[in-house]
């Protein structure tokens, strides 16, 4: 799921070879030619098709494991691709702070259902929590009344039942509105937030998203 590639150029700095994949051939598209060196794949996962077993030091997996039908399968596919000591790094959200459903999602986890399957395949496993500074979770408030206010539009309770291939509509047209109010009513707070406003701890209940570390 490398998506548009956020984050790469970091990656690069730190490796000799790098493979990418995901299944939007125009974001591959895109990617080869901004990072020609670079290996590219266009495949829906799992499984890891036409990657051989034992090739990688590291897999990094942010935010896709809760879009996968097939979880297990996804992280049994990760291990056979890991070299003998390789580090995989899964993140996805917590359950517990999510502000509504995303029918973008198969599922969410709590953090010991994850770790349960990780330790099917990983001996080791390590599990810590994403949290956000003030101001990030100053724009986590905001954001948890804007989406409350337009949940109350929802009388009949379509979130909880209506089949996910249906609630993508309303959903997608009324995450964008939600994203434009923030952007107007914290836009200085928005626009302040990077990377270094985020920090790790052990703390898995109260955490923004949980980030594991699974060891071949």
């Amino acid at each position: 799921g490398v998506g548009v590639g956020r984050g790469l150029e970091i990656l690069l700095e730190s490796c000799e070879h790098y493979t990418g994949v995901d299944k939007n051939e125009t974001l591959i598209a895109g990617l080869r030619h901004q990072s020609p060196k670079s290996e590219f794949l266009v495949q829906n996962i799992p499984p890891l098709a036409n990657l051989p077993d034992n090739t990688f030091d590291w897999i990094i997996s942010f935010q896709v494991i809760e879009h996968i039908e097939n979880d297990d399968l996804f992280v049994k596919e990760i291990h056979r691709v890991l070299k003998p000591g390789g580090k995989v790094i899964i993140t996805t959200p917590n359950r517990k702070l999510s502000l509504t459903r995303n029918p973008w999602h198969i599922r969410e986890y709590l953090p010991q259902a994850l770790e349960k399957l990780m330790k099917k395949y990983f001996p080791k496993v390590d599990l810590q929590g994403v949290h956000g500074n003030e101001k990030v979770m100053s724009y986590y408030e905001e954001n948890k009344k804007s989406v409350a206010k337009f949940k109350q539009l929802d009388v009949l309770k379509m979130e909880y039942w209506l089949p996910a291939a249906i609630l993508k509509i309303p959903y997608d047209f009324l995450n964008r509105r939600n994203r434009k109010k923030l952007m107007t009513d914290t836009g200085e707070l928005a626009s302040a937030i990077n990377f270094e406003d985020y920090f790790l701890n052990r703390d898995v209940e109260n955490c923004l998203d949980f980030f594991y570390i699974g060891e071949k």
